[in-house]
């Protein structure tokens, strides 16, 4: 499986066009299926920033609702939560896609945009933001135990 590594920066254009750094579009089009968008974009519920989902990984955030009743109030805010500020996107020739306001307003974004690879997903920030963000995770990170694997990927004891 592909993942999405590093932090890049690119330039928002005046028509909300930015172009997905190289790595991130081929990592994105290994992942695609036939018919499928290319990346399905999403506020953060965590950040000021726009989540990109790899649409295989996006719908599996589906199986928790599936274990809910379909027809009740925990169900309808999980869908709502998930789905309705959520932005299937292909991208042009150039490896463009097109920010739709509200998310670019979520994320405080005006010309210039940081893309933050998280392994399985990436992010959209605002630049300064972005590395904000990068040192906070950085502080908070050395204070997380990690369990230690073994040599064949098994949790040592």
């Amino acid at each position: 499986m592909s993942v999405f590594l590093g932090t890049h920066q690119n330039r928002l254009d005046a028509k909300g066009r930015v172009s997905i750094p190289a790595s991130f579009r081929t990592a994105l089009r290994a992942q695609a299926a036939a018919g499928e968008s290319l990346v399905i974009l999403r506020p953060s519920h965590q950040h000021p920033c726009i989540e990109a989902w790899p649409p295989a990984t996006f719908a599996a955030l589906s199986q928790p609702l599936d274990r809910l009743d379909m027809f009740s109030d925990d169900h309808d805010d999980m869908a709502a939560a998930l789905y309705a500020d959520a932005y299937p996107a292909d991208s042009d020739r150039e490896g463009r896609i097109v920010l739709p306001d509200t998310l670019k307003e979520h994320a405080g974004l005006t010309d210039s945009v940081a893309f933050m690879g998280l392994g399985r997903i990436f992010q959209i920030w605002e630049p300064a933001a972005a590395e904000r963000r990068r040192a906070e995770a950085r502080t908070r990170s050395r204070q997380v135990a990690l369990p230690a694997r073994g040599g064949n990927g098994e949790t040592a004891q």
